[in-house]
This record gives structure tokens, C-alpha cells and sequence, in this order.
């Protein structure tokens, strides 16, 4: 597969991987026990919002592989 073929999948894929995280975000920070607490908050949306990183950096690093000789 060429790189042009793997960014194209990849960026796909980050995308998909965006949309279903924030989505996920967005129902679990209705739950109860996050919603009625406001330090809980805080940590939930720091944790949810930068938690998309690590999910997405093997898919970066594949995009980012050059192609075979």
C-alpha cells in the first residue's frame, strides 16, 4: 500500500475516531455521578478530551510509514 493510499485510509479513520469519541464524550458526561459534581466534570472533560490521543497515535504512526523499496 503507498503512503498517498495509507493517508487517505488514515484520515478517514481519524475522523471516524473524532466523531465517535466525541459523541461517546458527549453521553457519558451525562451520567449521573459526573454530572452532579463540578471537580468531577473538570477531570472527565480533561481526561475525555485529551484521551482521543491515544487511540489515534498508532493510526498516525501507520500513515507515517514509508513505502516498501
Amino acid at each position: 500500500m503507498t503512503i498517498r493510499t495509507r493517508k487517505f485510509l488514515g484520515t478517514i479513520a481519524l475522523l471516524v475516531l473524532a466523531a465517535v469519541w466525541a459523541l461517546l464524550g458527549m453521553v457519558l458526561a451525562q451520567m449521573p455521578w459526573i454530572a452532579e459534581s463540578g471537580w468531577r466534570q473538570a477531570i472527565y472533560y480533561v481526561v475525555a478530551g485529551m484521551g482521543w490521543v491515544l487511540p489515534a497515535m498508532p493510526i498516525v504512526s501507520w500513515m507515517q510509514r514509508p513505502d516498501r523499496a
